[in-house]
C-alpha cells in the first residue's frame, strides 16, 4: 500500500486541521485504551506505541499554517517564507529513489515500490531548528531501519548518505549560488537504524507538502533541523563519512553529527534555549531535543565538543 494519499480520494475527504486537533485533545483526555481505539483518517497510518508516538510533555501540536509556511528549504529560497510560496514548481510525482553503495539491492526504485510493504506511522517530534526556533509536529514516516533492513546492505556500510533533487527548473533556489548542490546529509548507520528515525512522508495525516520536502525526507528528532534531507533521490550506504553539505560549507558551525546539544554553542548563537513558533517565552533546549533516554548511548565515551 503507498503511504501517501491515494489520487482517487479527493482532498476534500481528508480530515480537517480542527478536527485532527481535537481528536487529538479528545484521545489525550481519554487515555490511550480510547485512542488506539479510534482509526486515523483514511487509514492513512497506524498509531506507534514506539518512544515519539505520543510527544513529549503535553506539548500541543504547531498549527498547520505555521508547520507548512515556515520553512527552511533553501532549494526554494532562503526566507522562510519562500518555500511555501515557491514550491509549486515541484513535481513529486512520479518520484524515484536511487538505491547505491555498500548495499545487496542497489536500484533505482519507484517511490512506491521503495517503501511498500510497510504502512506509515504517526509520530509526533519536536523539530528545533538551530536558529533556536521549534515546532512539535505530528508526522506521518516509515522507520527508516525498516526500508533498510530490505535494502540489505553489506557489513562495509558504515554509513547512509542522502541527496536531494537536483533541478534548478523545479527547485529555482537551486540557481543561486547560496549552497553547492545538490543538497548531501548523511548519518552513521546506528543513527539510522535507530527506531526513531523516520522516512517521512506526511503530516497531520495529509500528504507532505512541497514545501516541506515531498515527497520524501528524513526526520530524525534529536538532531538539529538542518540534518532533515528533502525531496531525497538518492540514499548511498559508505563505508567512509559522507562530506554532508553544512558541515562542508561551514566546519567551524555544523559538526556532522549536529546533535541537539544546548551546551555546545553555535558561533553566532546560544544553544541553550529555544523558542516555540507561536509563544514570546523562551524555553530551556534540552539535550538531544528531549530523546537523551533513547539516544545518549549512541555516543557513549564521544566528546560532544569535538563531535558536535
Amino acid at each position: 500500500m503507498h503511504v501517501i494519499r491515494p489520487p482517487d480520494i479527493a482532498a476534500s475527504e481528508v480530515t480537517p486541521e480542527a478536527v485532527y486537533l481535537r481528536r487529538r485533545e479528545f484521545l489525550a483526555g481519554a487515555g490511550a485504551a480510547a485512542w488506539a481505539a479510534v482509526p486515523l483518517p483514511l487509514g492513512l497510518a497506524t498509531r506507534d506505541s514506539r518512544p515519539g508516538g505520543q510527544g513529549r510533555g503535553g506539548d500541543e501540536p504547531t498549527p498547520y499554517e505555521d508547520v507548512t509556511g515556515y520553512n527552511n528549504f533553501y532549494e526554494f529560497g532562503t526566507d522562510k517564507e519562500d518555500p511555501k510560496r515557491n514550491a509549486h514548481t515541484l513535481r513529486p510525482r512520479p518520484w524515484t529513489v536511487e538505491v547505491s553503495g555498500e548495499v545487496k539491492r542497489p536500484a533505482r526504485y519507484a517511490l512506491d515500490d521503495l517503501l511498500k510493504p510497510h504502512k506509515p506511522l504517526e509520530r509526533v517530534y519536536r523539530l528545533r531548528c538551530v536558529e533556536g526556533w521549534s515546532m512539535v509536529i505530528p508526522w506521518l514516516g516509515i522507520p527508516l531501519r525498516d526500508i533498510i533492513a530490505r535494502l540489505e546492505p553489506t557489513s562495509r556500510a558504515k554509513y547512509v548518505e542522502f541527496t536531494t533533487l537536483l533541478d534548478p527548473e523545479q527547485m529555482p533556489g537551486q540557481r543561486s549560488r547560496v549552497l553547492p548542490w545538490p543538497y548531501v546529509e548523511g548519518l552513521r548507520m546506528d543513527e539510522a537504524m535507530h527506531p526513531l528515525t523516520l522516512m517521512v512522508t506526511g503530516l497531520y495525516g495529509k500528504p507532505l507538502p512541497n514545501q516541506n520536502g515531498a515527497p520524501l525526507r528524513l526526520m530524525v528528532p534529536w538532531k538539529y533541523g538542518f540534518k532533515s534531507g528533502k525531496s531525497l533521490v538518492r540514499i548511498r550506504f559508505t563505508e567512509q563519512q559522507p562530506r554532508t553539505t553544512w558541515n562542508v560549507v561551514a566546519p567551524d558551525e555544523y559538526g556532522f553529527y549536529a546533535n541537539v546539544n544546548p551546551d555546545v554553542d553555535h558561533p553566532r548563537w546560544s544553544q541553550k534555549r529555544e523558542r516555540r513558533i507561536g509563544e514570546f517565552r523562551r524555553r530551556p533546549t534540552l539535550p538531544f531535543n528531549g530523546y537523551a533516554k533513547e539516544v545518549a548511548s549512541l555516543y557513549a565515551g564521544m566528546d560532544l565538543r569535538r563531535y558536535f
